[in-house]
């Protein structure tokens, strides 16, 4: 049975008291100290429930944790209790609702003791309730009830958290538009009921504080900045006011969904979330300081003096929309005004609105038409987009030709409003969610309600059948104790465990004896429990280790909502350049502990485990791929094993299909990773079978033959040498003991999978890394190899291992794999000299080519490598002679720089850093004195490669800049996602000429400059050629069913 209530959480000050700084102790008051989880209901070890999310006691407490030496003040409004709501985004995007009540409460005798707090003090203390459903009034009137229960002089019939336990494990989340649910609190009777489905989406909250506090200009401007996504940021010194606007604004935008960053109270600590780079929605204390932000590009609404202020211009909201929706809101807002002039009978009325009387105050009529107002604007806004989706399985909306209809039936150009609406997430999302085919989308009833002439009030589902009551009663109110009534001076601790009374007893004891040992007994000092040693310093093991775990666990949140959404993007999105692929990588890649490579390991286990079938797109493969490369690799210089071990397993279950149908899986990708050579690791892994097969009963050989076939089934995968991968299980199998059947039986299994795997993909060329640096030496000792061995049959069976098994000479057994790398002693000869040369090679067999590499790494970058362009000796047009600069290097990443790199210079290869872009570079070209790149800043800019000066800013793409091409005569050839390609005369910075437009983003270009042939290609999987110079398209190549790049 699902229920309405999760949780009832209380928040405030607990045994161990920290400042939001960090600093341990008691420090007087005027201080803010860290709220923590005091109690909760259902407790923390029941196995039905999650545990509440790790962030509430920060988020129901954004100021933190005060301490005042009077409690509640009637005379005082200060001291008065508040009641707000929040609301929560986990991983996934869902929402959690929390209603919260914030008042001062004694503070427990045995900190106070302990932490010599001033006899009858008060600090802040919040209560909450925790649901799925957005009844924020009937959250609010629950909780309300039971803080006035509590301190009620007249007291409850039975023990509180009693009363709390049995409200939260019995009432039902009630079926929508079926039923309604009754129950009660003590002697209070509230009731509970779900709208329809088919309808508006359920939100229980008023929209007239929104209309309130901002005038009907500014509610437009700030509804255009959520439709762009901006960064928006509101400020209130009221809680509620601040979660009331963020909700009711995002429920205006229906049918879209805010697709980024959703907090509308946001902790005072984490004002530095600000200056984030990507879009958000977050509400702030108005008392907060935020002058030493940038704020550059935020959308400042301001709610307590309806000012909306930011940096950059909000486009307007396109004509006849802008006047026909501010009208009718000024309608619903002033209707005496608006109607002054009207006639009184009704003769002008509109059978299209609802009845609205000018003196009956705010209520939910009035909500439910300032919701239709805007779901008409969005109905005439787009209409007739569904005739420009495309028949797809990925709902490609064809941009550019809706544009150009609406147009011409408003003879304007494209407004700059629309052109961004079309290209946000929200609109994007939209459409992958099949909403224009969906019987339920409300937007396209409307739109075919108002093309028929009916009234379009006629598509809200009505409301004749009465819902089905259900009463929830509670048979012990009354009963317990004959008329016994429990009262409270605060509000109760619920029962603790014996383990979790000792570890409170424990935390205070340490802090008494710290007190003792230090004979400092001045609350107010800050020095009582706390030096000058850093926050790290100050904690204790077991603080850092509740630390980590809270860290860890957010981490993992972020994550397991960044995979799911990366499973979710659209064909119409590349995977390598979403944000979700950047933020798992950057997650990866900056953790030094590993949490971010573990957790991303832990997520695409647990997503298996939950019934995902594993098949992965072509774009996702991919990225799914290089996010596991680079998780093993640091895990490798970590010496991370388990995350290791976990991400080799599944990456033997994530495949795609190849162009024979055929099932390719990411493992036999990560072959290049050198830690699959070395036996240390694989022995590690066949222990960890052993300890986790649950066959203890079974024989002991076979035990070990089942395990080792494991093992040399992931070798296999990884396409590892047949002679590599037999040593290491001969070697394993040697030390366990395996008899002479089982060995033959191995051999067996392991060369018949390697030589299924070559037929089919083909002998495996590896390239292993040198492991020097990760943590883990070479098995290869300097003088394993035996010049003297004759060369292996190709056959991969081999003769050598038969003599070696039966031969009781273990010289010989060992001589007969001495090609293969071993654990030595002298571990170093796997690490360069101190020269930095390579390694001396080991002599190969007779008959086999030596193969010798000089690789180096070039550093420079803190992003990934998004764009690399390779200086060619000449190009067609070089008719001098060969460049200067041919075989440098210029790469651009997603830290937004271009650098020019000359690998003839050891050491000092970075030529020289070129910034100006602001955002990740996706194109570069050169010529001999120019470099020219392109970005997702939709910009393109021209470089002097000798000065590197930045020289020209070529503007006038609508979209990210995909594709560049340096052309003789001072031309460059640009490519976007707005589906232009364009030529520019870098000597004048114009747009010479559009030559080429596609129907959608443009991935790929080709020209020939010695006849004029364009071709582009893209997104839409159509590749198209033009005769630019005779201004005509030569041909539309069909055939492809995913992008061309």
């Amino acid at each position: 049975m699902a229920r309405i209530f999760e949780y009832f959480v209380v928040c405030g000050i607990g045994p161990e008291i920290r400042t939001l700084d960090g600093d341990k102790g008691f420090h007087g008051t005027g201080v803010m100290y860290l709220p923590s989880l005091l109690d909760q209901y259902p407790p923390p070890n029941h196995s039905l429930y999650p545990p509440p999310p790790p962030q509430l006691p920060t988020c129901v407490l954004p100021a933190g944790v005060e301490f005042f030496p009077p409690g509640f003040d009637a005379n005082d409004a200060s001291t008065s209790p508040r009641s707000y709501p929040i609301v929560l985004t986990e991983g996934d995007g869902s929402k959690i609702y929390v209603s919260c009540v914030a008042f001062r409460d004694p503070v427990c005798e045995d900190i106070a003791e302990a932490y010599h707090i001033p006899a009858n003090s008060f600090a802040d203390k919040c209560i909450c309730l925790v649901s799925r459903l957005p009844s924020f009034h009937l959250l609010r009137n629950v909780l309300e009830e039971l803080f006035s229960l509590c301190f009620s002089p007249d007291g409850s019939s039975k023990p509180l958290w009693d009363v709390i336990a049995h409200m939260v494990s019995n009432v039902p989340l009630p079926i929508p538009g079926e039923n309604r649910v009754l129950f009660t609190v003590e002697n209070c009777l509230l009731s509970v009921e779900a709208p329809p489905k088919d309808g508006l989406p359920h939100v229980e909250i008023s929209f007239q504080p929104l209309v309130q506090c901002l005038d009907v200009d500014n509610l437009i401007k700030l509804f255009t900045a959520v439709l762009l996504e901006r960064r928006i940021l509101l400020r209130s010194t009221k809680y509620s006011l601040l979660t009331l606007v963020s909700e009711a604004i995002c429920h205006l935008i229906y049918p879209f969904r805010w697709q980024h960053v959703y907090i509308p109270l946001l902790f005072f600590s984490g004002v530095d979330y600000i200056d984030a780079p990507t879009p958000y929605m977050m509400g702030l204390y108005s008392g907060v300081d935020t002058s030493t932000l940038a704020m550059d590009g935020v959308v400042v609404v301001d709610l307590e003096y309806n000012r909306v202020t930011t940096s950059e211009e909000i486009p307007p909201v396109p004509e006849p929309e802008l006047s026909c929706l501010r009208g009718e809101i000024m309608k619903l807002l002033y209707p005496n005004v608006v109607g002054i002039d009207q006639m009184k009978g009704g003769l002008c009325s509109s059978p299209e609105q609802l009845p609205i009387c000018s003196n009956k105050p705010w209520g939910e009529d009035h909500d439910l038409q300032l919701r239709f107002i805007f779901l008409k604007f969005f109905a005439s806004l787009l209409s007739g987009y569904r005739n420009f989706i495309e028949n797809t399985a990925s709902q490609m909306f064809n941009n550019q030709a809706f544009l150009k209809k609406r147009s011409r039936a408003t003879n304007q150009p494209p407004e700059p409003m629309m052109i961004q609406f079309l290209d946000s997430h929200g609109f994007l999302d939209y459409l992958e969610r099949g909403q224009g085919s969906g019987e339920n989308n409300l937007l396209d009833k409307l739109q075919d309600a108002i093309g028929r002439g009916q009234n379009p009030f006629s598509i809200l589902p009505s409301s004749l059948v009465e819902p089905e009551i259900i009463t929830i009663a509670d048979p012990d109110v009354g009963i317990s104790g004959q008329g016994a009534k429990y009262t409270y001076d605060r509000f109760p601790s619920n029962i603790r465990k014996e383990e979790q009374e000792e570890k409170r007893r424990q935390i205070l004891a340490a802090v008494s004896r710290v007190f003792e040992n230090s004979g400092k007994h001045t609350p107010s000092s800050p020095s009582t429990l706390v030096g000058k040693d850093s926050k790290e310093a100050s904690l204790s093991p077991r603080e850092r280790a509740a630390e980590r775990e809270r860290m860890v666990l957010d981490i993992k949140v972020k994550l397991q909502g960044l995979w799911l959404r990366l499973l979710k993007l659209g064909a119409t999105e590349d995977p390598l350049s979403s944000f979700e692929y950047g933020t798992i990588l950057a997650l990866i890649e900056s953790d030094a502990e590993g949490i971010g490579g573990s957790g991303f390991v832990e997520c695409i286990r647990e997503h298996i485990h939950s019934g995902w079938h594993c098949q992965l797109t072509e774009e996702q493969f991919i990225a799914v791929k290089e996010l596991l490369k680079t998780a093993i690799s640091r895990a490798t210089s970590r010496n991370d094993v388990m995350t290791i071990r976990d991400a080799l397993e599944v990456s033997a279950e994530m495949f795609k299909k190849d162009a024979t149908n055929v099932s390719d899986y990411i493992q036999r990708y990560l072959v290049s990773l050198s830690i699959w050579e070395e036996l240390r690791f694989w022995e590690g892994y066949f222990d960890y079978l052993m300890e986790r097969s649950s066959s203890n009963a079974a024989n002991y050989a076979s035990l070990v033959s089942a395990q080792l076939i494991v093992v040399a089934s992931h070798m296999a995968g990884l396409g590892l040498p047949d002679t590599d991968a037999w040593y290491m299980i001969e070697t394993i199998a040697d030390k366990n003991n395996v008899g002479y059947k089982q060995f033959i039986k191995l051999r067996g299994f392991l060369s018949h999978t390697q030589q299924l795997r070559v037929a089919y993909w083909g002998i495996t060329s590896i390239k292993a890394q040198s492991t020097s640096s990760l943590g883990l030496p070479s098995p290869r000792s300097k003088d394993a190899a035996d010049e003297n061995q004759p060369p292996t049959e190709a056959s991969g069976v081999g003769r050598n291992w038969v003599q070696s098994m039966f031969s009781r000479d273990t010289a010989s057994k060992s001589n007969s794999f001495s090609r293969v790398r071993r654990w030595g002693a002298d571990a170093g000869g796997s690490a360069a000299n101190e020269g930095g040369s390579p390694r001396k090679q080991d002599p190969l067999p007779s008959g086999q080519k030596k193969i010798q590499t000089n690789v180096r790494v070039l550093r420079g970058h803190s992003g990934a490598i998004t764009a690399l362009h390779c200086v060619t000796r000449r190009e067609v047009w070089d008719l001098v002679g060969d460049r200067e600069d041919a075989g440098f290097f210029i790469s651009g990443s997603t830290d937004c720089l271009v650098k020019i790199w000359d690998p003839s210079l050891r050491g000092s290869e970075l030529r020289a850093t070129l910034k100006g872009h602001t955002r990740t570079i996706r194109a570069i070209s050169s010529d001999r004195g120019k470099v020219v790149s392109g970005s997702d800043d939709q910009s393109v800019l021209v470089w002097d490669k000798q000065t590197t000066q930045l020289l020209e800013e070529l503007k006038g793409h609508d979209g990210q800049v995909s594709c560049v091409r340096m052309l003789s005569g001072e031309r460059v050839l640009t490519a976007a996602h707005d589906g232009t390609v364009k030529m520019w005369d870098v000597r004048t910075d114009t747009c010479v000429a559009t030559v080429g437009r596609c129907s959608s983003a443009v991935l790929c270009i080709e020209y020939d400059d010695s006849t004029g042939i364009l071709a582009a290609a893209g997104r839409d999987a159509v590749a198209n050629i033009w005769d630019i110079r005779a201004g005509r398209q030569m041909h539309k190549l069909l055939g492809h069913t995913k992008w061309i790049r």
